[in-house]
């Protein structure tokens, strides 16, 4: 029977390092989870993912449900086959870009019916729905559906909400019923507020989950209110199941919550950076685009070994970009998800050799440096 298992290899303060065994393939915690929204990364092809480092993608249950649809990709032999990576895939439920249609959705006890902002046409999401949509698409680690409300939103809003999204756990879990070889995460909810979130986790636990993520933030709140949220949310949740904080982020969010005991993170951001000229480093952002570059034969970072950085330059980069050339989002993209990767890598051997915050002071202390000005 093949099975799943998280294993912790090692801690350093409230940071950890670990594994999330699957069928398909070893987790390296904490990872980094590279967003495939439509079965693609964008701008890449799947072993240029691979060779980044990535050891699992997301794939998003939402947009995948309204276009080609799971039933599509079920019969042609599931998601991994069809967009051709043989590695770990976690779906999120689609509650999150459900409920961001707005005008568009109607919420109720039973579940979720919306419009398509494709085409108009009408679809309710249920937790049932959502698990069986997940199934179809044959995901590894599969998100429970849930209600995620936008912050700031008043504690009766949030509490309410937070209740909601446990009843839908519940329904979830026994929707998703028993998959050797898949995991099923429960979602924390709560907002900011230190005793909705506890409350929510103790439903999590009674219920029982394969993994736990804390939901509800990077929607708004700021990275002091999410930092502060973090200094007690993942101690809340069990230290012997991997915990996942959705929808984050930038490289100084996510070593942030790597401290404060986070274990996993996805984000468009690295992929949407590189599309739009601007380019991840350990001495911060760059912006290719700016005329500062045109005429500078250096990497855009000397210490990267991606293909944007061995073999060209930054002044072919801006002349690409500038020229919009679809080689300019590739390759950006890239790099950005090899730094992501290599940020990664480097806070796991951290936290094993017990030198986390050394590593976090040479992270800030780089990133004050700035980007190295053209000679």
């Amino acid at each position: 029977m093949s099975t799943t298992s998280f294993t912790l290899h090692a801690t350093d303060g409230t940071a950890r390092t670990g594994a999330i065994t699957t069928p398909r393939g070893t987790i390296r915690t904490p990872a980094f989870m590279p967003v495939g929204t439509a079965a693609t990364v964008k701008a890449m092809m799947p072993e240029s993912v691979a060779a980044t480092g990535a050891d699992i993608l997301l794939g998003n249950t939402y947009h995948l449900m309204l276009r080609p649809t799971a039933e599509r990709i079920d019969r042609l032999g599931g998601l991994h086959k069809f967009m051709n990576w043989d590695k770990p895939i976690l779906t999120d439920s689609g509650g999150f870009q459900v409920m961001s249609l707005a005008d568009l959705r109607k919420l109720t006890e039973q579940g979720v019916t919306f419009k398509s902002h494709i085409d108009g046409s009408r679809h309710e999401l249920t937790p049932e729905r959502s698990m069986e949509i997940q199934r179809l698409l044959g995901s590894d680690i599969v998100m429970c559906f849930d209600e995620c409300p936008a912050l700031p939103a008043d504690r009766d809003r949030i509490a309410e909400s937070m209740r909601l999204s446990m009843r839908w756990a519940e329904r979830s879990r026994d929707a998703f019923g028993d998959r050797p070889g898949h995991m099923l995460f429960g979602i924390q909810q709560g907002g900011l507020e230190e005793d909705l979130r506890a409350e929510s986790a103790e439903a999590l636990k009674s219920i029982g989950f394969d993994g736990y993520a804390i939901g509800g933030l990077a929607v708004g709140e700021g990275q002091e209110a999410m930092f502060g949220c973090l200094d007690f949310a993942p101690g809340q949740l069990p230290e012997d199941k991997p915990r996942y904080l959705m929808g984050v982020g930038k490289p100084d969010d996510i070593l942030g919550a790597v401290k404060r005991g986070v274990d996993m993170m996805d984000c468009v951001l690295p992929s949407r950076s590189g599309r739009t000229g601007q380019a991840w480093t350990r001495r911060g952002q760059v912006n290719i685009k700016n005329a500062r570059h045109q005429d500078d034969p250096r990497p855009l970072d000397e210490d990267c070994t991606c293909p944007a950085c061995r073999n060209y330059s930054r002044a072919y980069l801006h002349h690409v970009f500038r020229a919009q050339e679809m080689i300019s989002g590739m390759l950006l993209t890239w790099h950005n998800l090899h730094y992501y990767q290599e940020l990664m890598q480097g806070m796991r051997d951290a936290i094993s050799a017990g030198e986390f915050a050394a590593f976090e002071a040479q992270f800030h202390a780089q990133r004050a440096e700035g980007d190295i000005a053209p000679l």
